[in-house]
Formats: structure tokens, C-alpha cells, sequence
């Protein structure tokens, strides 16, 4: 990196700046010449967009405005088919977790066990359900364990139910995909293998990632399909499993080879109550049946999504969901114990796909009926594992948003989805079914403690609550609550000590670092935010100093630097300066020579830097610089902008090294001038270059040999084409073509007949409709007026509000009607204390807790 260095005695200092463009200080060669016209401005429509952006528009669809953030408020039925597959869901593979700790130790015992096992699982799903119907009533709009922990505890202990739920929906997406493919490969035996079981799931979680960034909406009633089919599927299998049972038709499926069931072994049952099994495998079995209840609290985290009353229809539905839950787990379960159907050690077929086979028999109309649940199981199980996709992001955000994550997390992407968070998931899911090579039967080991923790957290903070309230039936409430929270630190306890060398460990290990990261990230957050926000108004309010001194950093002659060098006179400096740091001696003897030979009109600085260390060069220059302590100093550093990714290798990044080393100084500021080497704007401004080369060359009034004046050609030949013209990469037209958004059907019925803001004309009476692009509190003679621009994309006109800094309702995105005179303000058309319809207030986020 080289640079130049001007001093104040430069006919480029303030009280020197001339009109003429940069370029001319870089290619002049003659001063009897005429002064070209100005580069023109070029508008927004006009500038194209990247490459990386036209691609992402392809893959992902058109950008979506804040607006279609409002979603469809959801009757109970869709709600039900919406927030419940990951619940609802586990009972495909609930009985078949309890069954895999069972049947190696007791055998065909394990199928006496496993019903008081599914009952008392039902007895904890009893009570958190109680729970949680509390947990609605109260927090009508966000109410998952975060958000209630949070509101009772405060934030830090809040980090407790954030951890175990983030490290719960990431292993869910693992489980229910991983689930979703053995119910595949149950109905399709010859990809019952490990390679393509890992390639189909890393599939599907590849596409649920690629549908949530195109913006997959959880409220969408096509959602409910696969849960309902599930439903009718699965309550079809247990109907005439019981009914075969009744008439004594329904046999015992015949056992494989000991070598292909789970654990490599049936068992021989033994003695005494628990038939000769360890307690501590009734322990195990217990804990992988829990997994039949995650999911739970997806109702609570979608209060906001039901049609009013919302608490009162989100408590019916949460309360149909637990009861179809709980029907659909203890059918499986008594399924199980009439066929005698284990669990298979590659996890296929499942025990629901043997049920099923056993239930519906070999007709060809039976084999149509397994296939179909098995296309059921398949789907719901893929859906469910899209909830996550839509939990992980939302509480990342707000958990983000309290500045205990990276902020990173609370912004929305492209198609309003919180991508970011939606990456993460991904990435970690994708891990955990690789690490696992997708067999449930791992992966539930790490499963189901985060929503046990959070149930616990959520049971917990509703005890406090009504302690600190003690309102209407509150000692009922402690208990019903209170319970729960015991019932389910009871579940993690068993998880913690029953599935530890299985795997638990992981968690435990974990969760415990991810608490710690959270809390150091926001006493960081806070931190920062102590730093930059103390002294603010002091900082804002501190008087001027008197000197400002530019430099600018050269490491040669060309149209970067000469770009930075106009910027440098813009500013107006008392001193401008020009510096090269020498750290190679021919080159700073040729950009020498070549300073000289063009000519621009400032002296070039050569400063010797024996050490290379351009940074250490730098920073001891300006500190020189601003060492009288009235000096502000400006340091312009051109950099050099390529389109493509592999000319980007080709050039280091010196200028944002040096840049980030200068805010050590105190009044120093570094700036970064871009140019941009390969794109169109880039060649625009080369042509007028060359334009203006000719027009110094040649005279007023003279023509090139071919009788031509060329001054502007070049200029002319990169102008913007016509409206109409196919220009890759531009807006033509609308600016978001397609979606004709509520508010703005409701504004265009309420204004009636309105001028376009395009057609206005000063002095006259008007009637404008639009939408509310900018606002701003302007002080003025002692007062403070708001100003707003309303735009109706023909254009945008100010309305001033004077002496009203705050009017309700008028923020950016609302809809307006406004009526009055069109006059100036500050050179601009304006309307002065317009009479104002407020049709629609500014669009909110409803994901907000």
C-alpha cells in the first residue's frame, strides 16, 4: 500500500475547490481548455443490482415487504393442523423408544411392561397440559417457558429455558426427520440402509432449510393436511386393531432373528413385579416414552395466531390435542402388546409399519391401506420436523433481542423469515443426523430434557406468578402448576441419570457451556453498550475544532485515487494532504514520475516506512497530525471494488486494515472511498473520463477529424435506456410487482379520488394518498415540527407539521389521506399543517412477545 500527502499551501485547500470533475486531476494535460459538463447524477432505478442479488431473487423468490408479516388469524380446526404435527407426530414412535430398553432385557415381558410405562407417561402429559392451560390464559400473545420465565424470574434465569429450548429444537428437526425416514424405508424395505437413510434425510432437512428461506409460513392451512391424514390413518389402524382384537382375529407377529432386533438380543423374563428388569431400565424406558410429549407447548406459542378470543380458543385446542395425543400413544401401545411387534436394531421396519401390516393383512387392499400410513407417517413426521423451523428463529430472535445471543439473530431476511437463525438450525441439525447416521434410536437419547426443562421452567415461573399475584382460585393454581414443575424436573432428573452413558452426557455437557456463552455474551452486550451510550449528548454537543486536516492515502495513480482526491476537495479542509508511504523504492520512484507527468496540482509526500508497517505508518502520521490537540483529522483511504469473486483474491485489503487501526487516535476519523473497477457505473465514469480528455485536447468549437464534437458521446453511450428497455439487473416499473397488500387495497377505497403526488403543482389546493417513507423531528425557532414524506410511487411530497414533534399513528409505513395547499419547504414541494386522514397505522412484527 502506497499513499501521497498534500500540504495546506496547496492550491487544493480551502478557498481553492474548483468545478471541474475528479477525473481531470488524474489525465489533464492542458490548461487552455474548456470546462467539461459535470458526470450526471444517476438515479436509483438505474443502478443495477449485483449478480448475488438477481441470483438469490431466482432461488428465493421477490423480496417480501414488512406488510405480509400480518398472518391469517387460524380457526381451531386449521390451528390444530398448523401448531400441532411435532406433537402429535411422536406418538408414531413413542412406544417403539420404551420398547428398545425392554425387549433385550426381558422379551416378550417387555409388552406387560410397556402399558403402566405408557400410563404414567399420560399422567405427566395430564398435568402439563393443566399447566399450560394456565400458561395460555395468561399470556395471550407469546407464551412459551422463555417468555414466561423471563417475565418471572428475569432474563438470566430465563437463559435456563432458552438453552434447553434451542438445543430441543435442533434435535427435533434430527429426530423427526431421521423418524420420517424410517417410516420411508419401512414401506420401501431396499433403502433400509445406512447410506441411504443419511442421504435421504440430509435431504429432506436440505429442503425444509430451502423452504424456509423462501419463506414457508407456519399459519399456512396446507399445513394441516398431513396432521389430519395422519390422525384418520393412525385412528383407522388402532379401530380395527381393536376390533380384530375383540374377535380374536388380530396374531402375534412372528419374531425375527435375534440378531436384527435392537440391542442384538430378546430377553428372558425373570421374577417378581418387574419381571426381572433393572430398575434403572425401567428407568431408561420411561424416559425415552417421554419424547411422546414434545411438541406440547407449540399451542402456547402461538396464542396470537387463533381468531379472537385467542386464549379461549388456543385452551379448547391444546386441550384436543393432548387428548388425541394421549389416544393415539396408548393405541400404539395396546397395538403393540396384542402383535408382539419389537423394535428392529436399523430402526426399520418400525413398530407402527408392523401394526399396521399385522392390522390391515396381505389383500391387496390392505397393502394399499399400510402404504397409505405409512405416506401419512412419512409426512407428519417431515412436518413436524418443519416446526422447529419455525420455533428455533423466533426465539433465537427474542432471545437475541433481550442481548443474549448474537443481534445477527433478530434480523429478517429476504423473505421475511429469520434466516440467520434458520442457517444455524440447519447446520447443527444436518451435524447431529451425520453424527448419528440418522437412527432415532440414538439421537432420543439427547432428546426430549430440553422440553422437559422447559415445561419445568414454564411451571415454575406460573407458581411465582401467582405468589407474587394471588388472584381469584391462585392456591389451586401453585398446586396444579407446582406439580407439574415437579413431574417434569422429576423426567429430567431420570433423563439425567437413567440416559447419561447413552448419551445424555452431550446435553449435560453442553447445555451448561451454551448457559455460560449466553451470559457472557450479554454482560459483553452490556458492557459495549455502556461504553458507546455514556456521554452521549456531551459527545454530540462538544464544540467544533478549529482545523481539519484530509489525507489522503495514495498507493498509485489512478481513477480510485484520483476519485478520493475530489471527495478530499468537497471537504473543504485547511490542509489537504497527500501521502505515500515508501515501502518500495522503485515503485514510489515511478508514481514519482508519473505525479509529475499528469500533473495534478497538489505535491505528493513521500514518507519512508523502513518496517512496512503501513498501519504503524499511519497511525503516526495523523497522531502528528492532531497532536495540538484543535485538529480533526480526516483520513480518505481509496479502495478499489471488483464484481467478481476471483478478482477479489487477486488485491489485498490494506485500506480496511489501516482504517480499523486509526480509531486508536482521538479526533481521527477514517473513510473508505469506494470505486467500483468492474461494474457499469464503473465504466460509465471511465468514458466520461475520456470525454473529458477530448474536450481539454480539443478547443471550444473544434471536432475531431471526422467532423464530430465527441464530448459527451461516451457519456451519452452508457445513459440509461428507455423506460421500456430490457435492462438486466433494474427495476422496470413497479418496484415490488405482484402482491396487492390489505393496506393498501383499504387505502385505495378510502381515499377516493386523490391526485398522484407526480401531478402536483405549488399554489394549489390538493388531495394525496400514500404511504408514510420517512419521518423526522425537525427543531425550528425555538420549537420542533414533525416532518414526513408520502409517497404514492409516482412520487413523494412533505407534509409539515409545525410545532407537533409527535402526532399518533404518523411513523413510517403508515397509510395517510392528507389535504391542503402545496407550497416550498427548504426547496421542496410541501404541504404546511395538511388535514390528514390516518387510514392504517404503521405494519408490526406479531411475533413479538
Amino acid at each position: 500500500m502506497h499513499a501521497t500527502v498534500q500540504h495546506a499551501g496547496s492550491p487544493l485547500a480551502k478557498g481553492s475547490r474548483e468545478p471541474d470533475s475528479f477525473y481531470c486531476v488524474a489525465v489533464a494535460t492542458s490548461t487552455t481548455s474548456r470546462p467539461p459538463v459535470p458526470l450526471p447524477g444517476v438515479a436509483g432505478e438505474d443502478i443495477p443490482e449485483s449478480r448475488r442479488y438477481r441470483l438469490k431473487n431466482k432461488l428465493l423468490g421477490p423480496p417480501l415487504v414488512t406488510e405480509q408479516l400480518a398472518t391469517e388469524r387460524l380457526s381451531k380446526p386449521i390451528a390444530l393442523g398448523v401448531l400441532a404435527p411435532d406433537c402429535i407426530s411422536s406418538s408414531a414412535y413413542g412406544t417403539e423408544e420404551m420398547l428398545t430398553q425392554l425387549v433385550p432385557y426381558v422379551g416378550l415381558a417387555a409388552f406387560a411392561l410397556v402399558v403402566p410405562i405408557t400410563l404414567a407417561i399420560l399422567g405427566v402429559l395430564f398435568f402439563v397440559t393443566l399447566s399450560y392451560l394456565e400458561v395460555i390464559q395468561l399470556y395471550t400473545k407469546a407464551g412459551g417457558s422463555y417468555v414466561v420465565a423471563r417475565d418471572n424470574f428475569g432474563p438470566k434465569i430465563a437463559q435456563i429455558a432458552a438453552t434447553a429450548l434451542l438445543i430441543d429444537y435442533t434435535v427435533t428437526v434430527a429426530v423427526q426427520t431421521s423418524a420420517g425416514t424410517a417410516a420411508l424405508t419401512s414401506a420401501v424395505p431396499s433403502l433400509a440402509n445406512t447410506t441411504d437413510t443419511v442421504a435421504i434425510t440430509v435431504g429432506v432437512v436440505l429442503l425444509l432449510l430451502y423452504g424456509n428461506l423462501r419463506g414457508i409460513r407456519e399459519a399456512g392451512s396446507y399445513f394441516a393436511i398431513p396432521t389430519y391424514f395422519f390422525i384418520l390413518s393412525l385412528l383407522s389402524v388402532i379401530i380395527l386393531g381393536f376390533a380384530k382384537e375383540a374377535l380374536g382375529t388380530l396374531h402375534y407377529i412372528p419374531l425375527p432373528p435375534q440378531s436384527e432386533v435392537f440391542g442384538g438380543k430378546i430377553g428372558v423374563p425373570g421374577s417378581g413385579w418387574l419381571m426381572g428388569l433393572a430398575f434403572i431400565s425401567l428407568l431408561r424406558s420411561f424416559a425415552n416414552g417421554g419424547s411422546s410429549l414434545t411438541g406440547l407447548e407449540a399451542i402456547s406459542n402461538g396464542v396470537s395466531s387463533f381468531r379472537p378470543p385467542e386464549a379461549k380458543h388456543a385452551r379448547q385446542t391444546l386441550v384436543v390435542m393432548s387428548t388425541t395425543l394421549g389416544t393415539l400413544v396408548l393405541g400404539v401401545t395396546l397395538l403393540a402388546r396384542w402383535t408382539h411387534a419389537v423394535p428392529y436394531a436399523i430402526g426399520s421396519p418400525t413398530v407402527l409399519s408392523q401394526e399396521a401390516k399385522a392390522v390391515f393383512g396381505t389383500s391387496p387392499a390392505g397393502h394399499l391401506a399400510f402404504y397409505m400410513v405409512q405416506l401419512a407417517t412419512m409426512l407428519i413426521l417431515y412436518t413436524g420436523g418443519n416446526t422447529s423451523f419455525n420455533g428455533f428463529p423466533y426465539l433465537a430472535s427474542f432471545v437475541a433481542g433481550d442481548r443474549f445471543l448474537p443481534r445477527q439473530l433478530t434480523r429478517r431476511g429476504h423473505r421475511l423469515a429469520f434466516s440467520n437463525g434458520i442457517l444455524v438450525l440447519a447446520g447443527v441439525a444436518l451435524a447431529l443426523v451425520l453424527a448419528y447416521k440418522a437412527q432415532v434410536n440414538g439421537l432420543v437419547a439427547l432428546y426430549a430434557i430440553g422440553v422437559f426443562t422447559g415445561f419445568t421452567m414454564a411451571g415454575a415461573g406460573m407458581v411465582k406468578h401467582h405468589l407474587d399475584a394471588r388472584e381469584g382460585h391462585w392456591k389451586r393454581s401453585i398446586a396444579i402448576n407446582g406439580f407439574s414443575a415437579f413431574l417434569s424436573f422429576t423426567v429430567v432428573l431420570i433423563f439425567a441419570v437413567a440416559k447419561f452413558k447413552e448419551g445424555a452426557w452431550l446435553i449435560f455437557v453442553v447445555g451448561p457451556l451454551l448457559y455460560i456463552g449466553l451470559i457472557r455474551m450479554h454482560v459483553q452486550y452490556v458492557r459495549e453498550a455502556d461504553m458507546l451510550e455514556s456521554g452521549v449528548v456531551e459527545a454530540s454537543e462538544a464544540p467544533v475544532l478549529r482545523r481539519h486536516v484530509v489525507v489522503v492515502l495514495v498507493d498509485r495513480l489512478d481513477m480510485a485515487t484520483a476519485r478520493a482526491l475530489q471527495y478530499a476537495r468537497m471537504l473543504a479542509p485547511d490542509d489537504l494532504r497527500a501521502v505515500h508511504f515508501d515501502i518500495d523504492t522503485k515503485a514510489a520512484r515511478e508514481l514519482e514520475q508519473e505525479w509529475s507527468r499528469l500533473g495534478p496540482r497538489l505535491p505528493l509526500d513521500i514518507i519512508e516506512c523502513r518496517d512496512r508497517r503501513l498501519a504503524r505508518a499511519a497511525i503516526e502520521l495523523v497522531a502528528d497530525a492532531t497532536l495540538d490537540g484543535d485538529t480533526e483529522c480526516t483520513v480518505l483511504l481509496p479502495r478499489r471494488g471488483y464484481a467478481r469473486i476471483w478478482q477479489r483474491f487477486l488485491h489485498d485489503r490494506t485500506a480496511d486494515k489501516i482504517a480499523a487501526v486509526l480509531g486508536q487516535v482521538p479526533h481521527v476519523s477514517a473513510t473508505i472511498v469506494p470505486f467500483d473497477v468492474g461494474g457499469r457505473f464503473g465504466e460509465r465514469v471511465r468514458s466520461y473520463g475520456r470525454s473529458v480528455q477530448r474536450a481539454r485536447r480539443l478547443g471550444p468549437g473544434e471536432t475531431d477529424a471526422d467532423g464530430s464534437d465527441h464530448a459527451d458521446s461516451d457519456a451519452d453511450a452508457d445513459a440509461p435506456a428507455g423506460a421500456g428497455a430490457d435492462r438486466a439487473g433494474r427495476r422496470d416499473g413497479p418496484r415490488r410487482p405482484g402482491t396487492v397488500l390489505a393496506a393498501d387495497a383499504t387505502l385505495a377505497q378510502r381515499a377516493g379520488a386523490t391526485t398522484p403526488i407526480a401531478a402536483v403543482v405549488p399554489r394549489q389546493r390538493v388531495r394525496v394518498a400514500g404511504r408514510v417513507k420517512s419521518v423526522r423531528v425537525q427543531p425550528r425557532a425555538g420549537t420542533s415540527n414533525l416532518e414526513c414524506v408520502l409517497s404514492d410511487g409516482t412520487g413523494g411530497l412533505l407534509l409539515v407539521f409545525q410545532g407537533r414533534p409527535k402526532i399518533a399513528g404518523i411513523e413510517t409505513g403508515a397509510r395517510l389521506v392528507a389535504e391542503g395547499m402545496v407550497g416550498t419547504w427548504g426547496r421542496r414541494p410541501a404541504m404546511l399543517n395538511p388535514s390528514f386522514e390516518l387510514v392504517q397505522g404503521a405494519p408490526t412484527d406479531p411475533a413479538e412477545p
